[in-house]
C-alpha cells in the first residue's frame, strides 16, 4: 500500500487523525483514547495486517508526552508510525498493546520505568533498569539529579 493509500485508510478509520509526512514513513497522530481500537484494526484488517510492532517509545515535549509506535506488515511490505498524544503529564496513562503484540511488554516496561507512563491492562508493569524506590523519571525533561552536568 502506498503512503497516500495508507493516509486515506487512516482518514476513513479515524477522521480526527493528523499526518506528518516529513520522515521516511507516514506518521499518523491520533488521540490516546483511540489507540487500542485503531491498533486492533491495523493488526486485524487483511488489507493492512500490521503484524510486526518493531519499535515503541515515548517523547517528552514538556507540555505533553507522545507515544510512538512503528508498525510493519511483513505480508504487504508497508510501514506506518502511529503517535498518540498524552496530555496528562502528572499521571500519564495509555492502554497497553500487549494483547495485540506481546512483544510490547518489555518496551512498555521500559517506557514506564524511564518516562512514568502507566500502561493500562499491562500483564506485569514493572521497572527494568531503576530500583523500585527511585524517585522521578530520567528521560523526562523536568527530571533533575544532583549528579547531572549543567551545560
Amino acid at each position: 500500500m502506498t503512503t497516500e493509500e495508507l493516509k486515506q485508510v487512516m482518514t476513513d478509520l479515524l477522521p480526527s487523525s493528523t499526518f506528518d509526512e516529513t520522515g521516511e514513513f507516514l506518521n499518523v497522530i491520533i488521540p490516546s483514547e483511540e489507540l487500542l481500537p485503531v491498533m486492533k484494526t491495523l493488526r486485524n484488517r487483511e488489507d493492512l495486517f500490521f503484524d510486526y510492532l518493531f519499535c515503541l517509545t515515548c517523547v517528552d515535549w514538556k507540555d505533553h508526552l507522545m507515544m510512538v509506535y512503528f508498525l510493519n506488515s511483513r505480508t504487504h511490505n508497508h510501514t506506518i508510525v502511529i503517535k498518540a498524544k498524552i496530555t496528562d503529564t502528572i499521571n500519564p496513562q495509555i492502554e497497553s498493546l500487549f494483547s495485540i503484540w506481546p512483544t510490547a511488554e518489555l518496551n512498555e516496561d521500559e517506557v514506564f520505568d524511564l518516562f512514568g507512563v502507566k500502561f493500562l491492562n499491562h500483564p506485569n508493569l514493572r521497572r527494568l533498569f531503576l530500583e523500585e524506590d527511585w524517585v522521578g523519571y530520567p528521560l523526562r525533561k523536568n527530571y533533575e539529579d544532583e549528579h547531572m552536568i549543567e551545560l
